[in-house]
């Protein structure tokens, strides 16, 4: 059957998946989504994810789709039917459909829900972290509500091209006084010269990534200094590591800002540590 999506109900041949041309989500970005990675078939941080999810929905007023128990089977389901052991689970949740208004919809309608699944290679993904990646740096310019995982993404397209065009593979968002907020689909950390672990705290309305916090647990683990706080571009430039994190990279170690070097320009010994132990436990923890 090849590729197998999950739209609103029914197991579809993924080329033939379709949304109505009404849908919210479509028309007005007012849906959200959210992202496991997927390791030998199971979903890693099931928790966060969900837990995230469902703060998302209640920011924008739109109900869970349908119960935590019976969203993961659809998940699960979606997952078995394309045979991928490795790779990412992609949901979104709109407000469903309606005659396009900018306000809510005057009658209740079901949200929508798409479930889509696609393969990453491991072996590909390792060897990029081990020989680590660059990324550059472009202005910040999307809304103040960067804490809900929205599918309104027209800044980090943009970002994310311009980061491709310059041979990177992420773009980190600088603000008006000089401090990095996040990266266009990750969030970013770095570390000192004397040793310390940080990243930007999630009161500032960043996207509060749940592989940010299972790896601020297991730095706590490791009884590394960690510091939540706001870091300025030249702070990273400076910085002995630097790395950025999400379900997409797992962590991934940044050897170069804007072209120039970081640290010795190869990845260091703490982003590689952490990457292998997120991952050890991101697997234990999977369902």
């Amino acid at each position: 059957m090849g590729r197998v999506a999950y739209v609103n109900g029914a197991y579809v041949r993924h080329a033939d998946a379709a949304v109505h041309i009404e849908d919210r989500g479509y028309q007005l970005a007012d849906a959200i989504y959210e992202v496991w990675a997927m390791s030998d078939g199971r979903l890693c941080d099931p928790e966060g994810h969900f837990a995230r999810l469902e703060r998302s929905l209640g920011e924008l007023s739109i109900d869970m789709p349908m119960s935590r128990a019976a969203l993961t089977t659809v998940l699960k389901e979606t997952v078995r039917r394309n045979h991928i052991r490795d790779g990412l689970v992609y949901l979104q949740v709109s407000r469903g459909v309606a005659p396009r208004d900018h306000a809510f919809p005057a009658e209740p309608v079901p949200p929508a829900v798409v479930v889509t699944v696609k393969r990453v290679d491991p072996q590909a993904a390792e060897a990029r972290a081990t020989a680590g990646v660059g990324v550059i740096t472009t202005p910040e310019n999307r809304w103040g509500r960067c804490d809900i995982k929205t599918v309104g993404l027209l800044p980090n397209v943009l970002a994310k091209q311009a980061a491709r065009e310059a041979g990177s593979a992420e773009a980190w968002f600088i603000d008006a006084d000089g401090l990095v907020t996040e990266g266009a689909s990750s969030n970013a950390w770095i570390v000192t010269a004397d040793g310390v672990l940080v990243t930007r705290d999630t009161t500032a309305n960043i996207l509060r990534g749940v592989t940010r916090a299972t790896l601020l647990e297991v730095a706590r683990t490791e009884n590394l200094r960690i510091e939540e706080r706001p870091f300025s571009l030249e702070e990273a430039r400076r910085a002995r590591e630097a790395f950025f994190t999400g379900a997409g990279a797992l962590l991934m170690p940044v050897v170069a800002i804007d072209g120039q070097p970081v640290g010795e320009g190869r990845p260091g010994p703490v982003a590689s540590r952490l990457r292998r132990l997120y991952i050890e436990e991101a697997r234990a923890a999977a369902i």
